[in-house]
């Protein structure tokens, strides 16, 4: 008897979305979650709380919105979120395991999701650990070992052989993030086999989101 092969589409989160103009066409391309990204380090994509405040109001009861945060203390979190009002919160560097409580109690309902930058085997061991606080993993491609730290929206892929451990190794959703673009998503997801993407810059030319390759991304995700 022939291997039935069932068709496999993962959930898509758009990254670095600028405006409410941006945010729409990400929602109308199909996107489960969009990507709010406020004060960082360094990289891509951060817009003012006032804006995030306003993408969040239109996007509410229609898709995920992700609060992208650099900030490290339970308190000074919860005080950014409840200015912001986004359905997640994606912590993009390390937070002390302690600090997962405190976000938990303060902000019921609203999902944690935590970034492993992979920069190595040793990767696999902090997704491990940190999965059993939050609700999902984001593995990312950035340094925050630099002075000035990395903490996303590098464009560079890292291992997918390493993200495929991470992914089988753990019992939350993973979503693959890190030079994601059109030409190699059908491999990214065949390699690695996560709940979800995230891509940000490899849908944009000269810095805004392309219709083109937005469409293009999405069609082609869907993998047997």
């Amino acid at each position: 008897m022939p291997k039935i092969i069932h068709s496999y589409q993962p959930k898509i989160k758009i990254c670095c979305i600028q405006n409410v103009e941006e945010a729409e066409m990400a929602i109308n391309a199909g996107a489960w979650a969009i990507g709010l990204v406020s004060a960082m380090p360094s990289g891509p994509g951060v817009i003012s709380e006032e804006t995030i405040v306003k993408v969040a109001k239109i996007a509410v009861g229609r898709v995920e919105t992700f609060l992208l945060t650099s900030l490290t203390n339970a308190t000074e979190i919860i005080a950014q979120h409840n200015r912001c009002k986004t359905s997640a919160i994606q912590l993009v560097d390390k937070v002390d395991l302690l600090e997962y409580s405190k976000l938990h109690a303060a902000l019921p309902g609203i999902k944690l999701i935590q970034v492993i930058h992979v920069t190595g085997n040793e990767s696999i061991a902090e997704a491990l650990e940190v999965s059993a606080f939050v609700d999902v993993i984001l593995l990312d491609s950035g340094n925050p070992a630099l002075e000035i730290k990395e903490l996303g929206g590098t464009g560079r892929t890292h291992n997918w052989e390493i993200s495929k451990m991470i992914v089988d190794n753990i019992n939350i959703p993973v979503f693959l993030a890190g030079g994601l673009n059109p030409e190699n998503i059908k491999t990214a997801v065949s390699s690695v086999h996560p709940f979800g993407l995230d891509v940000c810059s490899g849908l944009r030319t000269h810095g805004r989101l392309d219709s083109k390759k937005l469409n293009s991304f999405f069609s082609r995700a869907e993998t047997p």
